[in-house]
């Protein structure tokens, strides 16, 4: 079975038209997903099936909440939004009204078993970007599973705030850095490409866009894509975060460096743009992000 982070699976919305569906899909045990339309006081969840309403209980909300190590907040927050479940059981209430029992934590206890746990340091999957930080950013792994892309490892061009890099609800590659006991630590900067391969994208008298990252007395650190920085003279009046039109004065491979003059300034806050990924491979053991013939060496060793 594969696991989808939640809001990305088209193929399994739910929606029936006969509790015989609703009694096939229990003895089935499949992977649904749809919107929860409410989370009632006592913290459950409630989905439209269509034909009866669904109930995902407090208990079967996520992983982690009947041990306490998740927040009942992280239930509230689901509500318009596409959670995964299976439904495990139909019951009646006092007024003869049936409807059908979910669980969700039941797809992410499988996801963790037969998926998350069989990763492998330097794999590549697809997730999806649910919170942002300025330490940070939280993704979507698979059925709702978090982990953490920490700020220095969204790209090599130093940000100050994931916001900077990323937006919530974007769907992405990342590549597994690390793990400690439950937690996963993921990387994107490796996707993003090397040294050469972004800078093969400009060339020397070239006039192009890009994006204030810091400001020193001298000079002026430009962002031409998430892997890429070159350096222009001093300019005043500039803010971080600004886009700047900048004219590429040389390239040095050797040092990795590109001289830049800023020909024009704007006030706008420049907006994350689309990644683009060099690797096409599903697993890295090694990246080096400097040129061979480079005087500084740079690379990953996962």
């Amino acid at each position: 079975m594969k696991y989808y982070p939640e809001g990305t699976n088209q193929e399994n919305l739910a929606k029936f038209t006969s509790l015989d569906q609703i009694k096939r899909a229990i003895e089935s045990r499949e992977v649904f997903e749809s919107k929860v339309i409410m989370c009632d006081k006592d913290h459950n969840l409630h989905i439209d099936l269509g034909v009866v309403n669904g109930i995902i209980p407090r208990n079967e909300g996520a992983v982690g909440i009947l041990e306490g190590t998740v927040r009942d907040i992280a239930l509230i927050s689901k509500v318009n939004r596409r959670v995964c479940f299976r439904i495990i059981g139909l019951q009646r209430d006092e007024y003869g009204t049936v409807s059908a029992v979910l669980s969700r934590q039941s797809v992410q206890l499988t996801c963790m078993r037969e998926y998350i746990d069989m990763l492998q340091i330097g794999d590549v999957i697809p997730a999806k970007v649910t919170h942002l930080e300025s330490f940070g950013a939280f993704i979507d792994v698979g059925a709702g599973i978090n982990s953490l892309i920490p700020i220095d490892m969204l790209s090599v061009s130093r940000i100050s705030h994931s916001n900077e890099r990323l937006k919530e609800g974007d769907q992405i590659y990342v590549v597994l850095k690390s793990r400690d006991k439950n937690k996963l630590t993921f990387t994107l900067k490796e996707l993003l490409g090397t040294w050469q391969e972004n800078v093969n994208e400009f060339s020397a008298g070239e006039t192009v866009t890009g994006i204030v990252r810091s400001v020193e007395d001298y000079g002026v650190f430009v962002e031409l894509m998430p892997n890429l920085v070159g350096l222009a003279e001093p300019c005043a009046d500039l803010k971080i975060g600004s886009s700047v039109s900048v004219f590429i004065k040389s390239i040095i491979p050797d040092k990795m460096k590109i001289k830049l003059v800023i020909v024009d300034k704007f006030n706008d806050v420049a907006e994350p743009k689309k990644l683009k990924y060099y690797n096409e491979t599903d697993h890295i053991d090694t990246w080096q992000y400097s040129p061979d013939d480079a005087t500084k060496l740079i690379f990953t060793d996962f």
